[in-house]
């Protein structure tokens, strides 16, 4: 694998100034059953879908350091991290660190999939293209939306259990040159970053980077 690969990063004691994504913060749940999915683990579809601005305090995780140029105390979220249920893991994504080249962006919005739910790729069982989702928790799981758009997810949970959360929305923190090539777009407004799709476009991601472990180091 190329060290050019996507990372997951947690950063501590932050000095760079960010610009908030969203002017309030807000978090909507769209299900069935609404929180009690988180527990339940019933077979009616839940889906979480949250949003934050940017945060400056961060928790810090067991694992390795990793050098940044625009960053001081970076360390790459360990294994464990993932591998809990998504419902739990996406909002524990909000202010994290995605990393790949001299790109970095900060997530501000996720939402997570089980396999309960009817719009999650893991409700098909186990094929070609979904493979990856059902692998465990921390590895990358990309696909091409109406062909054209290529979705960055984060598988969660134990291998097997066919769990995601969806990168939504991120806010640009180092490349912005980088981000607005790769998007086509010469503007620093959220617009830049707002949508799955464009996530993707910025990060320079196709689906070989699909079953890509995200806790590893990238370039």
């Amino acid at each position: 694998m190329s060290l050019s690969a996507p990372t997951l990063l947690v950063q501590m004691n932050p000095t760079h100034q960010f610009k908030p994504v969203a002017s309030k913060s807000r978090k909507t749940v769209r299900s069935s059953q609404c929180l009690e999915g988180r527990t339940s683990h019933s077979s009616k579809a839940v889906t979480v879908r949250t949003r934050t601005k940017p945060s400056r305090k961060q928790t810090r995780p067991q694992s390795s350091p990793v050098s940044l140029p625009c960053f001081r105390n970076t360390t790459i979220l360990p294994p464990e991290f993932f591998q809990i249920d998504a419902l739990d893991l996406a909002p524990r994504f909000l202010g994290k660190f995605l990393r790949r080249d001299d790109v970095v962006l900060q997530i501000t919005e996720v939402e997570a999939y089980r396999p309960n739910d009817s719009a999650c790729h893991g409700r098909f069982g186990v094929t070609a293209r979904t493979a990856p989702v059902f692998g465990p928790g921390g590895h990358a799981y990309v696909y091409l939306c109406y062909g054209l758009h290529t979705m960055l997810n984060v598988v969660a949970d134990k291998e097997g259990a066919g769990a995601a959360v969806l990168i939504h929305a991120c806010a640009p923190v180092c490349g912005l040159e980088t981000i607005q090539e790769r998007r086509g777009q010469q503007t620093e407004k959220p617009i830049l970053l707002t949508g799955p799709g464009k996530v993707g476009q910025a990060l320079g991601i196709t689906t070989e980077w699909s079953n890509h472990p995200l806790y590893t180091p990238g370039n």
